[in-house]
Formats: structure tokens, sequence, C-alpha cells
């Protein structure tokens, strides 16, 4: 059975740092595009970076500021979260997805995390 699961998340004070975990199983890591979303209250699910076979990909939004990074032996994926800002504030969302980073970016689909709640005071 996959499952796919977060933690990390907290508050913070604008300019700090968070790092968040995601621990997937019943799974092959390699063979999946990992991802991480976000959703603040109102707005549209985003996503914010992906990595699959050494690549990474970021949002705008977060580049230079954000990490992702994994650990294929561990099944486990993490996000880095630097210079943290207010309009950073969101529930963040772990994704693994067979498709490439491109599809996963427009559709996403595959197996979803509960979610960790990210909280940046200004």
């Amino acid at each position: 059975q996959v499952q796919v699961a977060e933690s990390g998340g907290g508050l913070v004070q604008a300019g700090g740092s968070l790092r968040l975990s995601c621990a997937a199983s019943g799974l092959t890591f390699g063979s999946y595009t990992m991802g991480w979303f976000r959703q603040a209250p109102g707005k549209e699910r985003e996503l914010v970076a992906t990595i699959t076979s050494g690549s990474t990909k970021y949002a705008d939004s977060v580049k230079g500021r954000f990490t992702i990074s994994g650990d294929n032996a561990k099944n486990t994926v993490y996000l880095q979260m630097n210079s943290l800002k207010p309009v950073d504030t969101a529930v963040y969302y772990c994704n693994a997805d067979t498709r490439p980073p491109t599809l996963v970016g427009v559709t996403a689909r595959g197996y979803w995390g509960k979610g960790t709640l990210v909280t940046v005071s200004s």
C-alpha cells in the first residue's frame, strides 16, 4: 500500500527557516517524480518544487530561497525553506507521481500526503 506523509510544519517569523520532510512507502522512490505543493486560504493549489532523476525545478516565487532534496535509500524527500515570507503561509503537500515534472505541474495526480501547515508571521 502506497503512503506519503509530510512533517515539519510550524510557526516561524519572517526571515526564518523550516525544513519539511516527506516519507514515502510502498513505492519505488526512484521511479516517481516527487513534488511539494502548497495551498493558501482562498488561493489555488500551486506547485512549489519537484525532484526526479537528480533534477530539480522550482516555482519562481521560491527560487533562491527553497531547496528540494531527496534520499532514495530512505524514500524521503525534503524541502528546506529559508528566508521565509508571510506570503509563504500555506498548507504544504507532498506528492508522488509517475509522470515527468512538466505534467505534474499542470495536472497533479498520483499519491498525496495529508499536508502540513506552515505559518510565517510578519
